[in-house]
């Protein structure tokens, strides 16, 4: 993940989720490709779900997919106030996401 990091977007280290958008210029694409590609870091939900009291490897995963639409939708989290925003904006759609879907069911963990 972070090659792909430093070779896709030019920022050291690893990161949870890279999002490709070519939602801007969609006639850069040939038919059926995609206009989104969200690359997702499963080492990075594994370690946060385990560190952290209030998550599981199936929840860090369905928000590394939230994480990565919202930037697609043109939500930022490089500044203070934009991250809030966008933070907001996850909690949100993680809520409204629990109530239809059970994580674990979605992205079980691997043994």
């Amino acid at each position: 993940m972070a090659r792909y990091n430093a070779d896709i977007v030019g920022h050291e280290g690893t990161t949870d989720v890279i999002t490709l958008s070519w939602f801007d210029d969609p006639e850069g694409l040939f038919p059926g490709d995609p206009e989104l590609l969200l690359i997702v870091n499963p080492d990075a939900a594994a370690r946060e779900g385990n560190e952290r009291e209030d998550s599981s490897y199936s929840y860090e995963i369905a928000l590394y997919i939230v994480h990565g639409m919202l930037h697609a939708a043109g939500e930022d989290d490089l500044e203070e106030l934009p991250r809030l925003s966008m933070r907001a904006a996850e909690k949100r759609v993680m809520g409204e996401l629990a109530k239809e879907f059970s994580f674990k069911t979605l992205f079980p963990e691997s043994k």
